[in-house]
Parts: structure tokens; sequence; C-alpha cells
């Protein structure tokens, strides 16, 4: 049986009993289907570096989160995720530059599927990509209204100010983006996607759409 089907089972078994007896019970299903998942995350990076080659040096280790939840801060005091993820950048897992994330389970508050862009941006840097944004409003409209961006990743994944930023107008033309505290796009992907072997090259390939994007954030933060 393809390790996609037997991966859905347990994250739904982990779902009904989500304790440390029932996971050490199971690590070693556990620890068989990660190996899984993490090579085809490397098949997806070796894919993904032939056209963004500063993820050359990246490996589906050093990209995938643990399944373990940090549950200081949360009311949910559930130990371990019910989904697999990875997210790679030009500086690697956990990085303040935009990048590729890929979801894949079931989790209760986000949706497996694709993703692209930045988040949760320090107060400075987030100024000055809105400003980057306005400064160069033609290349960003050429960029996220591009036909095969549109078809893949219609509308935008991020929380949004209800009144625009201090120190703008009010009515500026480009209000939308200003009041955005992410820039990220998401293709939501349905379990059909994941069974079908060939994931890793279909998402690479689906992600070089967003390549323009991601360029366009990084190189504004960075000058």
């Amino acid at each position: 049986m393809y390790y996609i089907k037997r991966l859905y089972r347990f994250f739904d078994d982990l779902k009904a009993n989500n304790d440390r007896e029932w996971f050490t019970a199971n690590k070693p299903l556990y620890e068989e289907l990660r190996a899984l998942w993490l090579a085809d995350i490397d098949r997806m990076l070796s894919l993904m570096s032939s056209w963004e080659p500063s993820l050359a040096s990246l490996t589906a280790k050093s990209c995938a989160y643990r399944i373990y939840r940090d549950t200081r801060f949360s009311r949910d005091k559930t130990p371990y995720k019910t989904f697999f993820s990875a997210s790679a950048s030009s500086r690697g897992r956990l990085s303040d530059r935009a990048g590729y994330y890929i979801e894949l389970g079931r989790a209760d508050s986000y949706d497996q599927g694709l993703y692209g862009g930045v988040w949760c941006l320090e107060s400075a840097t987030l100024k000055k990509l809105r400003h980057a944004i306005v400064d160069n409003i033609e290349e960003w409209e050429e960029i996220v209204s591009a036909p095969e961006v549109q078809a893949l990743y219609p509308g935008w994944c991020s929380t949004t100010l209800k009144t625009i930023p201090k120190g703008w107008e009010r009515n500026h033309p480009q209000a939308e983006y200003l009041r955005m505290t992410n820039y990220g796009k998401v293709h939501h992907c349905s379990d059909d996607f994941f069974l079908d072997p060939a994931w890793p090259e279909r998402a690479a390939d689906m992600f070089h759409a967003l390549k323009p994007l991601i360029d366009f954030i990084n190189y504004s933060i960075d000058e």
C-alpha cells in the first residue's frame, strides 16, 4: 500500500488518540512514515533547486518541522501535531525571509497545501516591504496577476488590518496591500493530490510559479 494512505490513517488515529501512551506504542510506524515523507521532500527540494539554487544545500531534515507541539502558551495541551510540514527558504526552515511551505495531514487550524510568501515580519521589515510594494507597484502587480499565479494561487493567505496603517492616506490606491500584515499565497490540496506518487514533482512545478513573488519580497527586504 502506498505510504500516503497509511500516513492519513495514522493521522486520523492520532487525532482520536492524541496522547503519549498511544504515540509511544505506535512510534515505530511513525518513524517509518516520517522517513518516507522526508525522502519525498528531499526529492521535491532537488527538483526545486534546479530553478532556485539557494535551496541546493537544504535537506528534508533541515526543512521539516517536528511533530511535537509547543503547548506552553496554548489552551490545547494535546502533545502532537496531526500533520507533517516543511519549510524551505534561502536561509533554511526558520527564517525571516520569504520561502515555500508544504503541509499534509489533519490539522484543525490550517488546510493542507502549498504555501509561498512571508509571514510574521518584524514591524520595521513589514514597513519596508510596504514601501517597496508601493514604490514598485507596476512590477508587483505584474507578478501577482500573472496567469499561472492567478490560476494556482487565487487570493491571499494573510491577516488584514481593519484600517490602513498609520502614515498612509486613508484612500491610498494600494490600500489593499498596505492593510495586509502577511504576504502569502496558498494552493489548498485535497488528499488526492498527495495520493499521487508524483506529488513531489507536481509540488516543485507549482512552487516555481511563486518564485517571482518570493524574489521580489526578499530583494525588497535585503536592499
